[in-house]
């Protein structure tokens, strides 16, 4: 029988860590599939240490960024080296996740030499193509192109549904992200919840483009409002290296005793922070799917998510760049106990560690159905 060639593809660090398990479930099924992982560079010196931590081999690199590189002239570069690279091998599928200019173009690509796309994170909506910016309208386009849809909840699932997607194309998976998360607990050497110290850290990472200028300057405010007013609470922001976040976070909380201001984290080291903080404060996507799997409070600083499920269930508050609202909500869960246990949920919304599994079982199932066709 002759093997399914499949495409893998991933640009950032966060489709790196969601596609990683993917690609590790196709990949150990090596009688059916013919894996082959696309890098294009869109976070390059963020993805090599999780090509490493999580035993991938990368078969082809892109070389496509440049400094203050427009989206439209990255989705050009990338529209043409996928135009190649799909011309040249000939893959019977194509595989990728989430909302990225990456996500958007590959399958574009792989659509003009049809070439079926597997979406993988598929049906996140806010309903509104501003926020976030561009992922809003990438991920809706890519919900017209693909031909399966892993969504990694039932509201996803439905978000797609009620867009006309047919609904032998839908299938609710969980999220890759906790098969991720999984992997990585399990690789690091157990520590304990408090690590010896006294006082509470609080996880912040803030990146997002909806959030560059007064945002970001507003969240700054608050975090050094909270660090100089409760001493017993220490900080650890990773920070983004993109200038438009490093600036503003050096300017106003480099130099606070109590707030560690340091590069972007390995993603096993920011997992080992996630296991020991008390508190997450994010803009990111992932973070507010792996805080609650190990029993972490989440303070959303965004106006909206697509990923209302932790809300609903009242493990996350939306601050968005409020600085009244930030630093009153983490005031409120650092000294009020019984608040702070109330947005413990216990487990993540988003999946039971098995996602990529049952998308490799889905992907095989396509094409058999295919033969009968």
């Amino acid at each position: 029988m002759n093997r399914l060639k499949i495409a893998c593809v991933f640009g950032t660090r966060p489709e790196a860590i969601k596609m990683a398990p993917v690609i590790r479930a196709l990949a150990s099924r090596p009688e059916i599939f013919d894996v082959r992982t696309i890098c294009t560079g869109q976070h390059r010196e963020l993805i090599a240490p999780l090509t490493d931590w999580f035993e991938l081999d990368v078969a082809v690199n892109m070389d496509v960024m440049t400094p203050n590189q427009g989206l439209n002239k990255l989705a050009g570069k990338l529209l043409i080296e996928f135009e190649a690279l799909f011309s040249e091998e000939h893959f019977d599928g194509v595989i990728g996740q989430g909302d990225t200019t990456t996500v958007f173009t590959s399958a574009l690509a792989a659509f003009h030499k049809r070439i079926p796309f597997f979406h993988v994170e598929a049906g996140l909506r806010t309903f509104d193509m501003k926020f976030p910016f561009p992922e809003e309208m990438n991920r809706v386009l890519v919900g017209r192109l693909a031909s399966l849809h892993f969504a990694p909840t039932d509201q996803a699932a439905g978000n797609l549904a009620s867009e006309g997607v047919t609904s032998d194309s839908i299938f609710m998976v969980g999220n890759t992200v906790i098969d991720a998360l999984n992997f990585t607990v399990d690789k690091l050497p157990a520590t304990s919840a408090s690590d010896g110290r006294d006082s509470k850290l609080i996880l912040v990472t803030a990146h997002r483009r909806e959030n560059f200028g007064e945002p970001l300057e507003r969240i700054c405010n608050a975090i050094r409002r909270i660090a100089i007013n409760h001493e017993n609470v220490r900080f650890a922001f990773p920070v983004h290296p993109n200038p438009n976040v490093r600036k503003v976070v050096d300017d106003r909380l480099r130099g606070l005793q109590n707030v560690d201001l340091m590069d972007p984290l390995p993603y096993p080291v920011l997992v080992d922070y996630l296991k020991r903080c008390d508190l997450v404060l994010t803009d990111s996507g992932g973070l507010q799917e792996e805080a609650p799997a190990l029993s972490k409070p989440v303070l959303v600083l965004r106006e909206e998510t697509e990923r209302p499920e932790l809300v609903q269930l009242g493990g996350s508050i939306l601050v968005g760049s409020s600085e009244a609202l930030i630093y009153d909500s983490v005031a409120e869960l650092l000294t009020n106990s019984i608040r702070y246990k109330q947005m413990v949920v216990g487990s993540s919304p988003y999946g039971d560690g098995h996602a990529s599994q049952k998308i490799a079982e889905h992907v095989h199932a396509f094409f058999e159905r295919s033969k009968t066709a």
